[in-house]
Parts: C-alpha cells; structure tokens; sequence
C-alpha cells in the first residue's frame, strides 16, 4: 500500500456548510470544495484519525466508541444545526493501536468510550465522505499546547501512514474570533499564512524548529490569541516524517487568510 498523506485543513466555522450562517459564499465555497475534493488525496484510505482542535485532555486521549455520537459543541446557530448526522463508525480497534504507537515512545495516553465527534470532525467530513462509511476516531490534543510535545505524538503515529490510516489535523490557521471581518486584521493574516506556509515547506528539522518556535512569526499572538486551532498542525509534521510540506488549499474566511497544509503525495 502507497504511503498516505498527512493534512493540516480550515474546518471553518460552526455548522457553515450546512446551515445559513451569513457567511460570503465567495469565500466559503472554495472551501467547501477543497473538503469535498479531500478524499481523492487518499483514495485508498482504511480509516480516518482526527486531531480535533475542540478537544483537549490531560494526556493524547483516544475515542472507543464503535458508534461515537455527535457532539453538538457549537452555541447560538439555528435548530437544524442541532440536527445534523454524520453516523461515520468508530474503530476501537484503531484506537488500540494509536495508543499502543504512543506506548512505544513513551507517550502516556487515555481512552474515551463516551466521547462523540464535535465540530471539528463531522462538519468538515461530512463533505469529505458524504456517506460516512470510513472507519473514524479522533484523538484529543494534550493540555498545555506544548509544540513539541503534539510533533512527538505526530511522529509516534507515522506508521498508520503505512496501513492505511488518513491522519487529518482539524483547525484554522487564522484564528482570532474578535478580529474576523476587521479589514485592519487582513494584511496581520497575509503575514502569518506566509511565514506558515514557508515554515512547512522547510526541511523536517528546520520545519520543526520553526513550528516550535511559532510564537515567533509575525503576529503570532493577534492571529493565535490561544493556539488550539494550530496545534494539530503539530501533530501532522510529526507524522509527516522527512516529507516536505506544500500549501494544498489558501483561501478567506470572513476576510482572513486561511490555508491547509499538506505532507506528501497523494493519489495518482
């Protein structure tokens, strides 16, 4: 089996694909079709791992559920958003084996049976695989955002590459919830997008050094005032191994530049 990509993607905002929401479809469309269009990069994937921005634990913590539900983790939306179903399978045998790779790095970790998906995972692949017939975990950030931690559990989990596993981070590269549709804030997001998408396309270890370093680029703390949303990010160079990152998608939401990121070829 071909080596799969990993992916860093924009999951957007709330329900946005599926509900009116007030959004500039000019913006939002272009998305919509990236997400869409995801899968052919990993056409002959077994499974799906997230690595959802809306969840933290204290340790890399992994859902069991073989039927998760769905966590409506969004607030002040219409009522169809509360009804929205994305029935895609658990794995808990996949969960299994996410956990065995971080025991043998040394990685602590944990297991949910009650988690659901949130937002992050069944808003995006729900345009993704439409049919949810992809076996899906996600795997919880660790509290305290520590980059190198989160490229640590990105490598620990490379060999999935290699059985069939499409490892997706789900977050937003600009993600500043004050300063959207601020035309001041527009050229702040041009200048993290192109320190991003330069600190990606580096050689592995220069990659690294500048993720961990990311407080660094310029207006890192106005377009990341809590870096939730970048930090599965980390988690895909890590398992991107020596594979050179490229942008797969740049685009606007609510004005801000956005982009996702990819690492390695995808199907041919």
């Amino acid at each position: 089996m071909r080596r799969l990509p990993v992916v860093y993607v924009p999951h957007g905002g709330g329900p946005w694909p599926f509900v009116e929401m007030g959004l500039d479809r000019r913006e939002m469309d272009p998305l919509a079709a990236y997400l869409r269009n995801l899968r052919s990069i990993a056409a002959s994937a077994k499974a799906l791992l997230v690595i959802s921005a809306h969840w933290e634990a204290a340790v890399p913590t992994v859902q069991t559920s073989a039927n998760p539900s769905i966590l409506y983790d969004y607030y002040g939306f219409p009522p169809e958003s509360y009804q929205i179903q994305w029935p895609a399978p658990g794995s808990p045998a996949l969960a299994a084996r996410v956990r065995a790779l971080l025991g043998e790095a040394d990685i602590s970790s944990g297991d949910d049976p009650e988690r659901g998906f949130d937002h992050g995972t069944f808003i995006p692949f729900k345009l993704t695989y439409p049919n949810a017939e992809l076996p899906t975990i996600q795997l919880s950030l660790k509290k305290g955002l520590n980059p190198s931690e989160h490229l640590a559990i990105g490598r620990a989990l490379a060999p999935l590459r290699d059985e069939g596993v499409f490892i997706v981070g789900s977050g937003l590269s600009f993600h500043n919830l004050r300063a959207f549709r601020d035309p001041r804030m527009i050229p702040v997001s041009e200048a993290f997008d192109e320190w991003l998408a330069q600190a990606v396309e580096a050689e592995a270890g220069e990659r690294d050094r500048r993720l961990i370093g990311w407080e660094a680029a310029p207006h890192a703390r106005l377009v990341h005032p809590r870096e939730e949303h970048l930090l599965p990010l980390m988690v895909v160079a890590g398992a991107a191994g020596e594979d050179r990152g490229k942008v797969g998608f740049r685009g606007r939401m609510m004005g801000m530049a956005i982009a996702a990121h990819q690492f390695g070829e995808g199907a041919v």
